[in-house]
């Protein structure tokens, strides 16, 4: 019998560096795309259509859709909080479109300027637009599992910004650890609200190792029924809007831990650890898996 399949999300290229003090070029960027690609990546977080004044690490998300390489079987996703992000999205050319819908006014304020009640109006927009341009839109819930302005997040808010993503058009709904604060019970039990209330759409899941528990959260998600996670190469990431929010699980040690559970992703682990210390090399840091630092490459890759 054929091993199940968990997709792998790869946001190094977004998430892992919108954080780094030193921002890569838009030709390094798309250097470390090429070589997720070669470690079996197929679908990345490429780029984020935001405001490069706040976020300059994400300027040049054109420049770089330009340069990657374009291949069957390839999906590029690129980051909007806007209708105006949305526009340039579909000019440069994005395969799907995602948007961050924050559970909490505290976080959502400060990162998005605006309550999440107008978050929720503006996503019934931006879905509608992309609707029509035929791209394929994804919400991501951030803050599900707690906000570092807001403290503890109610569940029930997460099941009400879920729903409505969903009833919106989103084909996949995604419950972000901003801050890492998750542990697995409280990811069985947000998986279960929120699976019942988006009907058809996937469920997603995107967690931070800030407090070492990122790993188990994915295991948990998988055992209930969650076949699409995200993951940064190295290990790399978090916000610049949220104090305390470190890196995402490493796709190289949460590749490892599935495929040794028996569940295949696509992700040649040594290749991925690879990349990851290449990307390590060129920010000057050391990438938090522990695959590449430990330089565990086991037998096969896969």
């Amino acid at each position: 019998m054929a091993a199940q399949q968990v997709e792998i999300v790869e946001v190094g290229p977004r998430d892992g560096l919108q954080n780094e003090e030193t921002p890569l070029s838009a030709a390094r960027r798309v250097e470390l795309i090429e070589r997720l690609l070669a470690a079996g990546a197929r679908r990345v977080e490429a780029v984020s259509f935001v405001d490069p004044r706040r976020v300059p690490q994400m300027a040049g998300a054109e420049e770089v859709m330009a340069a990657v390489p374009r291949r069957e079987g390839v999906s590029y996703i690129g980051l909007v909080l806007n209708r105006r992000g949305l526009d340039r999205a579909l000019e440069a050319g994005v395969d799907e479109v995602n948007v961050a819908i924050p559970a909490t006014d505290g976080f959502c304020r400060r990162n998005q300027g605006c309550s999440v009640e107008e978050m929720n109006d503006a996503f019934a927009g931006i879905a509608a637009a992309a609707a029509d341009a035929g791209v394929p839109i994804s919400a991501t819930v951030s803050t599900a599992f707690g906000c570092p302005f807001d403290g503890e997040t109610d569940p029930e808010r997460v099941v009400e910004v879920a729903r409505r993503a969903a009833e919106a058009g989103a084909v996949e709904v995604a419950l972000a650890d901003t801050i890492g604060v998750g542990v697995p019970r409280q990811v069985a039990d947000l998986v279960e609200r929120v699976r019942k209330a988006v009907g058809g759409a996937r469920l997603r899941c995107h967690f931070h190792n800030t407090r070492n528990t990122g790993y188990a959260n994915a295991h948990t998600a998988v055992e209930h029924g969650v076949t699409v996670l995200d993951a940064s190469v190295g290990g790399f990431g978090g916000c610049p809007f949220a104090p305390g929010a470190t890196g995402n699980i490493a796709t190289e040690d949460l590749a490892f831990q599935l495929e040794r559970s028996g569940l295949h992703t696509g992700v040649d682990v040594t290749e991925t650890a690879r990349a990851g210390t290449w990307l390590g090399s060129v920010l000057g840091e050391p990438p938090t898996a522990l695959l590449g630092r430990a330089g565990v490459f086991p037998s096969g890759g896969r």
